[in-house]
């Protein structure tokens, strides 16, 4: 089993940036390891994933503003958001998988076996 903490939301201007941290314990190995987050009343989406190897897909939607990382010694991603836009607005949850996957694999609906709590990002001045 995994336990995912999420830590690094708040409220940001947009033009701003952000970084988001999620740190993954228990007994499960971890494999891929990304974002989703969802604005309300709207469906949730795949931000980023990255693989333990360091390959990494992102959404059109953030591609060159978002950088996904991941520092396997800690079992830590993040998420560095730069240039953030109000539509970036949502609550952002951090996802693992145990299985072996490539990045590409994952989408809006398919996702890791792990979730953390989630914490919210707000764009506004």
């Amino acid at each position: 089993q995994v336990q995912l903490v999420e830590s690094g939301g708040g409220l940001v201007q947009p033009g701003g940036s952000l970084t988001l941290s999620c740190a993954a314990s228990g007994s499960t190995r971890v494999n891929a390891m990304g974002w989703y987050r969802q604005a309300p009343d709207k469906h949730r989406e795949l931000v980023a994933m990255i693989s333990s190897g360091g390959v990494y897909y992102y959404a059109d939607s953030v591609k060159g503003r978002f950088t996904i990382s991941r520092d396997n010694a800690k079992n830590t991603v993040y998420l560095q958001m730069n240039s953030v836009k109000p539509e970036d607005t949502a609550v952002y949850y951090c996802n693992a998988d145990s299985a072996l996957q490539s990045p590409y694999y994952y989408s809006d609906y398919v996702n890791g076996d792990s979730w953390g709590q989630g914490t919210q990002v707000t764009v506004a001045s």
